[in-house]
């Protein structure tokens, strides 16, 4: 069995790892991190795992870590720069949630984060975790930085239109909605039932920190620097994630169903649905997929594409562990291959 460890895992994303490992048939987690909780059994934090995760959490030891084969970081931003060398200079692969490791220019990290990066060398190496894109990549990285969840929504839904050339590069618009286990499980009042419930609001409009990953991604993928606009909005839900994606098409010699089904033909956790169809977040919820439409609106000039994902698996643990399983060789579905849940 490959042992693994998860720093930070008294969170949402850190929960939905124990979950997702506890069938996966090839790998156990044999060390659980918090000092907040030091001492005390995962399945008291979180009930749902009673019978299937009789861990309990200690302290983070750095010689304890470098036990794994793998260790997950489901932290707040700067934790992982801070222990991730040292692991990976043991010979322990990492896995990063956090955002320490997705933007390669440190500067552009400090202007978002507010934070010095202090493992440049790290962040050199680092692979971008979005499989659909650098599957190769990450079979063979040291250190995975495991994609936002928004920004997972966003690339995968305009991935085959940017590869195509099918879209002009400026004037494409992110209209997203996330549920509230979005903004993690710690204490806000803006995540209190009576706060976000019954309501819906945007925020973030004036730049929000997933923004400049989007726009690395998007370059990436287009090989030229894409002018997006990203606005976030609050649902009065728990889980998922529904981006509605606006461009205007500068080559209209595209079937854009066949387009995106040839494209995501073979990728096991993404689904494109039937032509015209509107998919739903429930339609995802549990499951380490992205499903996607696209559209022609009736001027004919601008494609819309409707991108829907669990915030939590797709969008961040289920992505891990998927990444987990190329890095060690493994089927990508390893632990990942329960249908959705409804309703």
């Amino acid at each position: 069995m490959i042992k693994v460890g998860i720093v930070g895992g008294t969170g949402y994303t850190g929960a939905e790892l124990l979950r997702l490992f506890a069938q996966h048939p090839q790998a156990e987690v044999v060390m659980l991190t918090s000092r907040k909780e030091n001492g005390h059994r995962a399945d008291a934090l979180f009930p749902h795992l009673r019978g299937h995760c009789d861990l309990a959490f200690t302290t983070p030891d750095p010689a304890e870590l470098a036990n794994c084969d793998a260790v997950f970081f489901a932290t707040p931003h700067g934790t992982a720069m801070q222990m991730a060398p040292d692991l990976v200079a043991r010979g322990v692969r990492v896995i990063d949630l956090s955002a320490d490791f997705r933007l390669r220019d440190p500067v552009v990290f400090k202007d978002w984060y507010k934070l010095e990066h202090t493992a440049p060398d790290l962040l050199a190496e680092a692979v971008y975790g979005l499989p659909e894109v650098h599957r190769e990549a990450i079979r063979k990285a040291r250190v995975v930085a495991n994609p936002g969840c928004y920004p997972t929504s966003v690339q995968l839904g305009l991935l085959p239109l940017l590869e195509a050339g099918a879209i002009e590069f400026d004037g494409v618009i992110a209209d997203c909605k996330s549920g509230v286990s979005g903004a993690g499980r710690e204490a806000k009042i803006g995540s209190l039932f009576c706060e976000a419930s019954d309501s819906f609001k945007a925020y973030g409009v004036q730049g929000h920190r997933h923004l400049p990953e989007i726009l690395q991604g998007v370059a990436d993928i287009a090989g030229h620097p894409v002018g997006l606009n990203f606005v976030p909005h609050l649902l009065p839900l728990v889980r998922g994630i529904h981006a509605t994606l606006y461009a205007r098409l500068k080559r209209h010699d595209l079937d854009l169903q066949r387009l995106y089904e040839d494209r995501y033909a073979g990728e096991p956790f993404v689904d494109v649905a039937p032509a015209g169809d509107h998919p739903e977040t429930r339609g995802v919820r549990g499951a380490n997929t992205c499903r996607v439409a696209v559209h022609l609106a009736p001027d004919r000039r601008t494609v819309i594409v409707l991108s829907v994902i669990d915030n939590l698996v797709k969008g961040a643990s289920g992505q891990a562990v998927q990444n987990f399983n190329l890095m060690f060789g493994l089927d990508e579905c390893l632990g990942l291959r329960a249908p959705p849940l409804t309703p």
